[in-house]
C-alpha cells in the first residue's frame, strides 16, 4: 500500500496564523463585535462558519456571517504576496516525495488563498493532491478532510501520518484513525496538542525534517 504524508497548511507549512487572527479581529470589529485576539487564535484552523459559531455562539445573528467572512477574506488577501513558508517546508515535502510518500494538503483554505500559500511553499512538484474543507461535508475537527486526503492519496489510515498545528488538526486525524504529528509553529501549546491526540510534537517542520530518520515517518 502507498504511504501518505498529509499536511495542514496555515501555521504548519506557512507562517500565516497570526495574519488570520488580525484579519478576523478586524472583520469582527467592523461588524460590531469585540472578540479577544487570544480567542480568535485558538479558533484558527476551523472553517469560516465553524470559527464564527465557535467564537460567537449558535445564537448569533447568522445573517452577518457572510459579510464577516467576506471581510476576512479581503483583509487577509492583502498579505498574499508576502506570505512566507516556514524554513524546511519545501525540503520536507520533497524529501518525503522522493522517499515514495504521497503528499497531500488537507486544509480549510481554498481558491486564491490556497494558491498563494502554494506559491509561498514553492514545492508543487512534490505534491500529490490537495483536499479542501469546502469539498467535504464537514471541516476539521471532523475527520472528513483527512479522510478525503487519504482517498486522494490512495492510502489507508494505517499507512498515513498527518502533520498539523492546531487542536482541530489533531482531533480530525485521531477521528480518522491517522497518526497525528503536531508542530508548535502555529502558537498552540504542547499540552493542548497532546491532549487533542498528538502522538509526537515538534517545534516546526524543519524539526520534523531533521528527525525523519527515526521519527514518525521513519524515512532513514
Amino acid at each position: 500500500m502507498p504511504r501518505a504524508a498529509l499536511f495542514d497548511v496555515d501555521g504548519t507549512l506557512v507562517d500565516s496564523n497570526h495574519l488570520h487572527v488580525v484579519a478576523w479581529w478586524e472583520a469582527l470589529r467592523q461588524s460590531g463585535r469585540a472578540v479577544p485576539m487570544a480567542d480568535i487564535h485558538r479558533a484558527i484552523g476551523l472553517g469560516s462558519a465553524d470559527l464564527l459559531a465557535h467564537l460567537l455562539g449558535d445564537d448569533r445573528d447568522t445573517g452577518q456571517d457572510a459579510a464577516v467572512s467576506a471581510a476576512h477574506k479581503t483583509l487577509y488577501a492583502t498579505w498574499f504576496d508576502r506570505l512566507r513558508a516556514f524554513d524546511g517546508a519545501a525540503d520536507l515535502l520533497r524529501t518525503l516525495h522522493g522517499a515514495g510518500w504521497r503528499t497531500v494538503l488537507a486544509t480549510s483554505a481554498g481558491g486564491e488563498e490556497l494558491a498563494a500559500m502554494r506559491r509561498a511553499i514553492d514545492a508543487d512538484d512534490a505534491l500529490t493532491a490537495e483536499a479542501r474543507a469546502d469539498e467535504v461535508d464537514a471541516g476539521k475537527p471532523a475527520p472528513d478532510p483527512v479522510e478525503e486526503a487519504l482517498r486522494r492519496a490512495g492510502a489507508s489510515a494505517d499507512d498515513a501520518v498527518f502533520v498539523g498545528d492546531s487542536v482541530w488538526d489533531m482531533e480530525a486525524a485521531a477521528r480518522a484513525g491517522v497518526r497525528a504529528v503536531a508542530v508548535l509553529s502555529g502558537g498552540i501549546p504542547r499540552a493542548a496538542l497532546e491532549a487533542a491526540g498528538a502522538d509526537a510534537v515538534y517545534a516546526d517542520v524543519q524539526d520534523v525534517l531533521a528527525d525523519l530518520d527515526k521519527g514518525p515517518f521513519g524515512v532513514g
